[in-house]
């Protein structure tokens, strides 16, 4: 007899023991997104004139800063699960444990990436436009690690694609529903709907001065707006709406804002690097060698 699957099943542990060490799909999950996000924004940069190699540098200047910014959204948004009676606020700085801010990600992680193209040499706005893609495609695959935890899932549903959760994960009011709306599925299959959206866009239009990133911010928000809306972690209420979804719709606002007041037509030019030090010496000496010949 042929059985259907009636719900989508949650994995049974996120984390496994290498002997003494424990690997968290958590972090697999965000690693694999970085090394994704790295490979698609080299491609792009160097396909706009920028120069080869420098992504890396780029990248790194931007995950550091990102990790960090993440994590302060969330401690700042949730600030009751490590403040007050009973909590432990050294339990902010495990991140392992999840708990991560992709506003504060984007923003904290942008201003790495400003640094970086400066010390480099590059036009900031150039090299975001290149990432918009990569780093959305990194979203997607990052939020798999809520899948594994089995945690930001929806409101409960019926519906064949609705996602199991141990009775351990659910609310306390709702121990006895098993299937949920699977928001990370929701979420993933919209960031990669917005990747192909910029990719095309970009392509299409030819999109310069910050103009691909900010069509990545504003389609972006769009989603998480309704994804937003079918969760039921606990969260910060106002005026009936979860905090995430007015951070998402002042988002969404300053991207559009931003896509309709920039008037620049194409994109800008890519210049490269300038040559550090040694290759300056290097080039004196070469001059000077041909001065006495």
């Amino acid at each position: 007899m042929t059985t259907i699957l009636a719900s989508l099943p949650s994995p049974p542990d996120g984390v496994w023991n290498v002997g003494p060490v424990p690997i968290r799909a958590y972090a697999l999950a965000i690693i694999l997104g970085i090394v994704v996000a790295i490979w698609v924004i080299e491609h792009r940069w160097v396909a706009r004139g920028g120069p080869p190699g420098m992504v890396f540098d780029v990248a790194t200047w931007a995950v550091l800063f990102g990790l960090v910014g993440a994590r302060i959204y969330h401690v700042i948004t949730d600030w009751q699960l490590y403040f007050g009676e009973g909590r432990d606020p050294l339990d902010a700085l495990m991140v392992w444990k999840g708990g991560l801010g992709i506003w504060g990600a984007i923003a904290l992680g942008a201003v790495g990436a400003w640094i970086a193209c400066r010390r480099r040499g590059v036009p900031f706005l150039a090299f975001a436009d290149a990432a918009a893609p990569g780093i959305v495609l990194a979203q997607a695959i990052g939020r798999w690690g809520n899948w594994f935890n089995q945690e930001l899932y929806g409101r409960p549903t019926t519906l064949p694609w609705g996602l199991h959760i141990d009775p351990a994960n659910r609310p306390p009011d709702l121990l006895d529903v098993a299937t949920y709306h699977p928001t990370f599925l929701y979420e993933s299959l919209w960031c990669v709907g917005v990747a192909v959206l910029v990719i095309w866009a970009d392509r299409r239009f030819q999109l310069g001065h910050g103009r691909a990133f900010a069509l990545y911010v504003a389609a972006y928000t769009i989603g998480r707006a309704w994804i937003e809306y079918l969760r039921i972690d606990p969260a910060h209420y106002i005026l009936g709406l979860r905090l995430n979804d007015w951070v998402a719709l002042l988002v969404f606002l300053g991207a559009v804002t931003y896509l309709f007041l920039t008037r620049h037509e194409g994109r800008e030019e890519i210049g490269q690097p300038p040559p550090d030090e040694s290759a300056s010496e290097k080039s004196d000496e070469e001059d000077e060698e041909e001065v006495t010949t």
